[in-house]
């Protein structure tokens, strides 16, 4: 059965055989802290690519935090998030343009639903001063400026909103647009511990089937990186995985079991999306360090 996710890490996976070559596909992975952190880097490089992976062609990293990374100890929880700030940082450096030096930042989402909030959380942390250089440019550091918006959802402004940025980007005229928002993962193991980053855009809600307007270049005319953490995951995914690895210890073959899956799995359980129980307090905290990794891009 297809799983519904916003990571090409986990559309990769889902071809059968680590060791399957992709065409039009490059993949490479590097370890940081002793295998805590896991950076893998997916590039779709043309159509056939993007045709086996149904995504659009560009650059996907994804940052995950690994069970060697869930401690306790105050030092190595700091030592780890400045390694995933300065990840982010540099990550956003190797997608960003070349030349210019304003960029505007939109956390998307509903504020008032959680899982759907960390556009506008990481906001709440990122230091935006467009404001103070255009008064005191001589003391700012950095050579770069930031603005941000939180243009909420349709249901509570009635406008798209790539709607909204457009008209934003059209004034302030930014080299780069940072977009951040929640993203659907097909596994709960990575639901708030890995972060991805693209230079592909975002289509808001196709995690969950629920597709707004794409907000990308060939959209808005500037270059755009998304950055993305999974909140949510499809409840048919999670019963799927869960009757899957029991039915291959029963001896059952990969063709039957998806066969049985078909027959009843969407009528069972329908559109219904799982988050975690404490999505408060873990959205919050892998915001931040997105909101760091921004705030290290920016004074670099």
């Amino acid at each position: 059965m297809e799983r519904r996710t916003d990571l090409a890490l986990e559309v990769r996976e889902s071809f059968p055989g680590d060791d399957v070559e992709v065409s039009g596909v490059i993949l490479e992975e590097e370890n940081y802290l002793d295998g805590r952190i896991r950076l893998t880097i997916l590039s779709i490089k043309n159509e056939k690519g993007q045709e086996q992976m149904r995504k659009p062609i560009g650059n996907y990293i994804t940052l995950e935090l690994t069970e060697k990374g869930k401690y306790d100890d105050d030092d190595e929880r700091e030592k780890t998030a400045q390694t995933i700030e300065m990840i982010i940082a540099q990550t956003i450096q190797k997608l960003a343009p070349k030349e210019g030096n304003v960029y505007l930042a939109a956390g998307l989402g509903n504020r008032f639903a959680t899982p759907d909030a960390l556009g506008p959380f990481v906001l709440d942390d990122v230091q935006v001063n467009r404001h103070i250089k255009e008064y005191f440019h001589d003391l700012m550091t950095g050579s770069r400026t930031l603005c941000a918006v939180a243009p909420g959802v349709m249901g509570q402004t009635g406008m798209e909103s790539r709607e909204i940025l457009g008209g934003i980007i059209h004034e302030v005229k930014p080299c780069c647009l940072l977009v951040v928002d929640s993203l659907a993962a097909a596994s709960v193991h990575r639901l708030c511990t890995t972060i991805q980053i693209t230079d592909a855009g975002i289509c808001p809600g196709a995690g969950i089937g629920n597709n707004r307007n794409a907000i990308n270049e060939k959209e808005l005319g500037i270059p755009v990186i998304a950055i993305g953490v999974p909140t949510v995951v499809d409840a048919s995914t999670i019963v799927s995985e869960c009757m899957e690895n029991t039915l291959l210890k029963e001896g059952y073959t990969l063709e039957q079991i998806d066969l049985f899956q078909k027959s009843f799995a969407g009528e069972m359980i329908g559109q219904l999306f799982v988050t975690p129980k404490d999505i408060d307090e873990q959205i919050r905290e892998i915001g931040k360090l997105v909101a760091r990794g921004i705030n290290a891009f920016i004074d670099a």
